[in-house]
């Protein structure tokens, strides 16, 4: 029987071709099966590993206490054992929604019943002079974290750039593993995007006790360095010495193919309800997908999260075996940094009140979001009983007074 590789070469075809071999991907494909899909599944992926979980990137495996076997979203065996064909370090550059075929950069053409594209994104890169240099590092993927333990040993500074979860997780264990790290940062505070005020308060501190510096309203002009960078230089001049950079400022959605296909969508790809795109047979899951959600006021927007990721896998997959559902799960997110475990639930974009929950000094609180009086999310420090019982006051939009939230009743009294 011919090589998998060359039957690539000539033509292929599967009853569902899935785009992305990460959480979304994966998810997906575990989910046709669960739903007794019995026809044929490719999962087309352009890394060469089998699907990985990709938070503990910044965390546990950087940090060298995870091996990359214990970050397998399952294990080789699983993928055979359930016919899932596994076509990795293929990167898909052409869709063809009228022949319905994708075709890959070193020329297969994949035939397709229905298309899944759970592609991600990748990581937005600085622009500037030196953003090539070597020890420039972005953490979105396995290769990219193994560049930098390779190079640990040499490194006595590092330079975070941008103060979001990515780049405060990575100081995080950079700074356990001895190193003298500066965050710097473009807003007047951390997590700016994504978090209230006393949580961007919160953990400047922490950072800033655990020997972290964090800079703040600095813009970066360039790298410095011949081969390697020896510094980053702001805007007004100033030189932060460093032997690595690392570049956490959000990804850019991996959807050029589809776009150029004819598929709509601006931030993203647009999907309707059931993840399905505007061209045929075609669906968008994870953190491409531009979706209407029900938690942020029914705005369209990208959740970049495994949660988002893995609840949206099954709503394709439920459309794929004829039993669809519409998506309607509400976003939660985690992080990991130090002794602390941030829980959030909800979205709090848009919120026009927040109160705190519990002693921030004791470092066990919560912060809870209100729009218009109603909760919203959660942003939960060292406080999983207020994670766990938060999402029914943000699912019912409860409205609250702030002076019984702070109170030391159980959030599930409160409902």
């Amino acid at each position: 029987m011919p090589h998998l590789n060359e039957l690539l070469k000539v033509r292929v075809e599967y009853d569902v071709v899935i785009v992305g071999a990460g959480h979304a991907g994966a998810q997906a494909a575990i989910a046709l099966r669960q739903a007794k899909f019995a026809g044929t599944i490719a999962l087309v992926g352009d890394e060469p590993e089998l699907p990985y979980e990709r938070p503990p990137l910044s965390k546990d495996y950087l940090a060298g206490d995870k091996a990359f076997e214990r970050i397998l979203i399952r294990p080789a065996d699983f993928w055979t054992g359930r016919d899932i064909a596994m076509l990795t370090g293929r990167k898909v550059v052409a869709v063809d929604p009228d022949a319905r075929r994708v075709t890959t950069a070193d020329g297969a053409s994949i035939g397709y019943g229905d298309l899944i594209w759970a592609t991600g994104g990748a990581p937005r890169r600085l622009s500037c002079l030196g953003h090539d240099l070597s020890g420039v590092h972005s953490v979105r993927t396995r290769a990219d974290v193994d560049r930098m333990i390779g190079e640990l040993p040499d490194t006595a500074r590092v330079a975070v750039v941008g103060g979001g979860y990515i780049g405060l997780e990575a100081a995080a264990v950079l700074s356990k593993l001895g190193k003298q790290v500066v965050v710097l940062e473009a807003q007047d505070r951390v997590l700016a995007r994504v978090a209230g005020a006393p949580l961007s308060r919160f953990y400047e501190a922490e950072h800033r006790a655990h020997g972290v510096e964090v800079r703040l309203g600095v813009q970066v002009d360039s790298i410095v360095g011949e081969t390697r960078p020896t510094g980053v230089r702001l805007h007004d001049g100033e030189i932060v010495p460093c032997d690595m950079v690392v570049v956490g400022i959000g990804i850019v959605p991996a959807v050029a193919p589809l776009r150029a296909a004819g598929a709509e969508g601006e931030n993203g790809v647009d999907v309707d309800e059931y993840c399905r795109t505007s061209l045929p047979h075609i669906y968008a899951i994870g953190d491409c997908a531009a979706h209407r959600n029900a938690f942020a006021e029914h705005a369209r927007i990208r959740l970049e999260s495994v949660q988002n990721a893995n609840d949206q896998a099954g709503v394709a997959a439920r459309a794929i075996t004829g039993a669809p559902e519409p998506y309607h799960a509400v976003p939660w997110f985690w992080s990991n940094q130090y002794d602390l475990r941030l829980q959030t639930v909800g979205l709090s974009t848009g919120h026009d009140g927040v109160v705190v929950r519990g002693d921030p000094t004791a470092r066990s609180f919560s912060l809870v979001y209100l729009r218009e009086g109603r909760v919203i999310a959660l942003d939960c420090v060292n406080a999983t009983r207020d994670y766990a019982q938060g999402r029914a006051l943000v699912v019912a939009g409860a409205r609250l007074d702030a002076a019984a939230i702070v109170g030391a009743v159980a959030l599930k009294e409160l409902l």
